[in-house]
């Protein structure tokens, strides 16, 4: 008789509900395919009460940390609030039960706590592509793999959204084999199962409608240089046109010239590093290209219509920090 393995999710105040269904309700149709209770899944939370969800759904508990060391497996499911989730306790919970043989698993922003847990060093693991800028600032030395899953031994990671059912679908198979998985994928309706090594986000084709290959490469180039933006006529020798023709090719793709499409790419980064991480304007404005404090809030604001300060303000208690850009001008100039 096949033995049931329990599954456990640590719900994180503010998780994002989709990628946390899709990982369990894979487990629900393994066990009405197969006939047997391959599977039973069970919920903690960080203090042992309700907590809710990022959409404001309200899941509780069913089971005590003391119970959780008899888990297979304990799934941390966290959104982007997890940037400042700081809890020793539930830290220190989550090193205990690695230590007694429980794997571990993070979707979303569920691996930001496996790292500051100590539990990802020396492992290849991934999470959001949104959240790998403030999470490799903050652990610049671990193996972040920008894929769509990974399973490396007894660490399970997935970035998020509806990925957790691929990554569900490649436990199964292990687990029970690949009829089941296929079995349990086609339920859901999935014509196609991705590999790990998927890419998490569409690729420039699908993500700007643009299917020119010279248009395509030239924003490849410049999302790989955000910090190092390049002049018209070095864009132009990427692309191997002229400047002039360059800019007819985004005009008409586009709608737009490319340095302005450029700095859209610029400013979309810097609102994301000061949306999540700690680095000071001064710094962002650095790491996204612009020569100064001044010139990056003027184009800050062209663009959301508010300050890189404000935006700081507003940010700062979901990443948890006390921030020195919340202390510095707009306006400061950056040395040379």
């Amino acid at each position: 008789m096949t033995e049931t393995k329990r599954i456990g999710f640590l719900l994180v105040p503010g998780f994002a509900l989709l990628p946390y269904a899709s990982a369990v309700e894979p487990l629900r149709a393994a066990n009405e395919i197969s006939g047997r209770a391959l599977y039973s899944w069970h919920h903690l939370t960080p203090h042992g009460v309700p907590v809710q969800a990022s959409n404001g759904i309200t899941l509780s508990p069913d089971m005590d940390w003391a119970d959780a060391a008899s888990l297979d497996l304990l799934v941390v499911c966290a959104g982007v609030s997890a940037v400042g989730f700081h809890d020793a306790a539930t830290l220190r919970r989550l090193a205990v039960l690695a230590r007694q043989a429980v794997r571990m698993g993070g979707v979303s922003a569920g691996p930001y706590l496996l790292a500051r847990a100590g539990l990802l060093k020396g492992y290849r693991f991934t999470l959001h592509w949104e959240l790998a800028p403030s999470f490799l600032e903050e652990f610049p030395d671990l193996d972040l793999q920008r894929c769509l899953f990974e399973i490396d031994r007894d660490r399970l990671t997935c970035s998020g959204g509806a990925a957790p059912l691929d990554m569900m679908h490649a436990l199964l198979a292990r687990e029970h084999g690949n009829a089941l998985a296929v079995a349990v994928s086609g339920w859901f309706l999935a014509t196609a199962v991705r590999d790990g090594e998927h890419p998490q986000r569409m690729a420039p084709v699908m993500r700007f409608g643009v299917r020119n290959a010279t248009v395509l490469r030239v924003i490849a180039h410049m999302e790989k240089h955000l910090d190092h933006p390049a002049r018209g006529h070095e864009l132009a020798a990427v692309a191997g046109i002229s400047q002039r023709q360059l800019e007819r090719l985004f005009q008409l793709y586009l709608c737009m010239t490319p340095t302005a499409f450029q700095l859209k790419l610029r400013l979309e980064q810097a609102r994301t590093l000061l949306r999540q991480t700690g680095l000071s304007i001064m710094e962002v404005a650095v790491a996204t290209g612009f020569a100064n404090a001044s010139h990056f809030a003027h184009a800050y604001r062209d663009r959301f219509g508010c300050t890189p300060r404000s935006d700081a303000l507003r940010n700062a208690p979901l990443a948890g920090r006390h921030n020195p850009m919340m202390e510095a001008s707009d306006h400061h100039v950056i040395p040379a």
